[in-house]
């Protein structure tokens, strides 16, 4: 993360159309330092996201107010970013 206020701001804007999809944060962690990692930069946020299904994700993921906020707040604070995992029950 490069910038904790846009951030921020990204998450403020985006939660609302996040919990219209059915999806929620589970759970939300700054890190201190990253030990090790395959991404090819640090990591200092980790978080964990979930839908009732597949298609709310997609659907949350494609939606243009969302890839809006994504473009305007997310791309320009956060300077890399990886998916650890992804799993479907």
């Amino acid at each position: 993360m490069v910038d904790q206020e846009k951030y921020a701001q990204y998450r403020t804007e985006m939660t609302p159309l996040l919990e219209a999809a059915g999806g929620r944060f589970r759970y939300d962690f700054e890190v201190a330092r990253t030990l090790k990692g395959e991404a090819g930069h640090d990591i200092n946020r980790v978080f964990v996201i979930q839908f009732p299904d597949r298609a709310s994700k997609e659907r949350f993921f494609a939606d243009s107010r969302y890839v809006e906020i994504r473009a305007r707040l997310f791309d320009t604070s956060v300077g890399g970013r990886a998916t650890i995992a992804e799993y479907t029950s």
